[in-house]
């Protein structure tokens, strides 16, 4: 599916590629959040922004956008939906997370499988550690102290993965989608 964004020029453009939260989990996503951190001074994601990261780009010249959604597309041919499932709260520096456990493995080889298209491209620069399923929902300027966290029962299960373009405001990030795959059944 393509979306009606368009980027052109010689401009550089802040992109990543992520799994977006289904719009049905997304309410119940939120009112964890503001339940946990939403009295912490965190300014909390709003739940169109919700997305499990798979590959974060950073600046990438204009030029090689296009290049950047066929390579996700042609690494997500054929790809079923992966099963997230919540396992644990993770507190950054300057961020607080929702942990997935990939149920059956299928996420993982399929993020794994795009960092290394989009690696090979010369369009990414892998992390050291691990891909590690999680959602951001939190961000905050200084970590809050004493934070009393629960882990909800809760089960992602992504039908794409997209391109993100990120867009710096005073509010914080706004994303869109520039391109995404369906994943299989």
């Amino acid at each position: 599916m393509n979306s009606g964004a368009t980027v052109a020029g010689d401009e550089r453009h802040r992109l990543f590629v992520g799994y977006p939260v289904p719009e049905q989990v997304r309410p119940e996503l939120a009112v964890w959040a503001g339940e946990v951190f939403g009295a912490r001074q965190a300014r909390l994601v709003t739940p169109g922004n919700l997305h499990l990261t798979v590959a974060f780009l950073g600046a990438t010249p204009a030029r090689r956008v296009a290049e950047v959604r066929e390579l996700v597309r042609g690494a997500a041919a054929g790809a079923v939906r992966p099963r997230f499932e919540a396992r644990r709260v993770r507190l950054g520096r300057s961020v607080g997370m929702l942990v997935f456990d990939d149920v059956d493995g299928t996420g993982t080889v399929l993020a794994e499988r795009v960092q290394h298209v989009l690696a090979a491209a010369g369009v990414y620069v892998p992390e050291q550690r691990a891909w590690l399923p999680h959602v951001t929902v939190a961000r905050w300027k200084e970590r809050p102290a004493d934070v009393r966290t629960y882990v909800p029962v809760m089960e992602i299960v992504p039908s794409e993965i997209a391109v993100y373009l990120s867009v710096l405001r005073a509010g914080g990030a706004q994303y869109e989608i520039l391109e995404s795959a369906a994943l299989g059944v």
